[in-house]
């Protein structure tokens, strides 16, 4: 099929092949080409929990997500300009993601104050009172100099009408205000689409967001309580509205099952903290689903996490060893979890890139999900009760 290119200065999306909406492609950045559909791990503290820059390129990760509330708050984003930024900080010569950190300051719940030129909070670290607007949180990313960037934005409720139609109105007239003030050429800052499960809420945001001529698109608000069913049905309604010639970023979402679903429907990255953060506590990702090798099952265990897995960790050690380091409390015990997490998710990606570039991709996914056993309903459920409480705390 032919070749689509949006040329800018720093910033290329190319479309490479379709398999109805699922789409192969690249985005050329600064510190490299991202092939897409691929996944972020998450780096919220500018490292990827437990393990280095050269693990990370072993497993083939082509981008990382930062958290700018975090480094906000500690060390400091003048310290980490000063430093050289965030590549030569953390030692990542691959492209970085931040995000806006609004999530985490809407998640202090009695700590942040919201008005319309921006969010006051306090640190969760010493209790001090800082305030985010749309500009300061543009400088701040500026000087971290990532290669993607983002507006602060306002994740509400996904089912609750009033507080939806109140966020998407700041969201745009935050986003408008970023795009005035976003100065670095060589980042690209991406509109993020909210509106809850409303249909017509996210039309109106992504027609407002499309008129900024952003040079990618996110959408937010997704994977914070709402059903399976309403994240699909959402994204269908959300997707086709964004242009096709910009990247697609689904906001938070990273379980096997969502990402097949999304990519169905036209999404390119994602990023989620799931399977660096069960892997921490024992969760294993394999094509039958997670398995928790804390399990008694597992301490006779003689076979690898998965038999045809080829990542350090299956070709080394079984699982009554990975299952005696989590007993004993060792820290090798979560690097080689993470690393075998991280390695499903990378080959997951690829798999489905090779799929869609042969016309294959909806065999592919059906033939995945067939197998795999999904596991965090339960989560999701106690997800959204969390999500709900900490935003309907009165604001102090």
């Amino acid at each position: 099929m032919p070749v689509t290119e949006t040329p800018t200065p720093w910033f290329r999306y190319t479309c490479l092949a379709t398999d109805g909406p699922a789409r192969l492609g690249e985005f050329t950045t600064p510190h490299g080409t991202i092939p897409l559909p691929t996944f972020a791990p998450v780096g919220t503290q500018a490292t990827v929990k437990t393990l280095t820059p050269d693990e990370l390129r072993q497993l083939n990760v082509e981008i990382i997500l930062a958290n700018t509330y975090h480094l906000y708050l500690r060390p400091g984003a003048e310290l980490i300009a000063e430093l050289g930024g965030l590549h030569h900080f953390m030692g990542w010569d691959g492209p970085i993601l931040t995000d806006s950190g609004g999530f985490q300051v809407f998640s202090l719940a009695h700590r942040r104050k919201v008005d319309a030129d921006g969010v006051t909070f306090r640190s969760h670290i010493d209790g001090s009172l800082h305030r985010f607007t749309p500009e300061m949180v543009v400088r701040t990313q500026e000087l971290l100099g990532a290669d993607i960037i983002m507006p602060l934005d306002i994740c509400p409720p996904p089912d609750v009408r009033p507080e939806v139609e109140s966020a998407v109105r700041l969201t745009n007239q935050w986003a408008e205000r970023a795009r005035a003030a976003h100065t670095r050429t060589d980042q690209a800052l991406f509109g993020i689409v909210q509106g809850g499960i409303f249909p017509d809420l996210r039309q109106a945001a992504a027609a407002f967001l499309v008129e900024l001529d952003f040079p990618g698109y996110a959408i937010g608000g997704l994977s914070v309580g709402e059903t399976k069913e309403q994240m699909y049905a959402t994204l269908e309604a959300t997707v086709p509205l964004l242009p096709a010639d910009r990247p697609r970023y689904l906001m938070g979402v990273g379980t096997p099952e969502d990402i097949l679903e999304a990519v169905a429907r036209g999404v390119d990255l994602f990023d989620c903290v799931l399977p660096t953060r069960v892997a921490r506590n024992g969760g294993l990702l394999t094509h039958e689903g997670r398995i928790n090798i804390r399990n008694a099952r597992y301490a006779r265990d003689p076979q690898p996490i998965e038999p045809d897995c080829t990542c350090y960790t299956c070709r080394h050690f079984s699982r009554a060893y990975l299952r005696h380091l989590f007993k004993a409390g060792e820290i090798l015990g979560l690097r080689l979890a993470t690393i075998h997490n991280l390695h499903f998710m990378q080959q997951l990606m690829m798999r489905i890139r090779e799929s869609i570039r042969e016309g294959r991709f909806h065999e592919f996914k059906a033939a995945f999900l067939a197998r795999y056993r999904i596991s965090d309903q339960e989560a999701r459920h106690r997800n959204k009760e969390r999500f709900l409480t900490r935003w309907r705390t009165p604001h102090k």
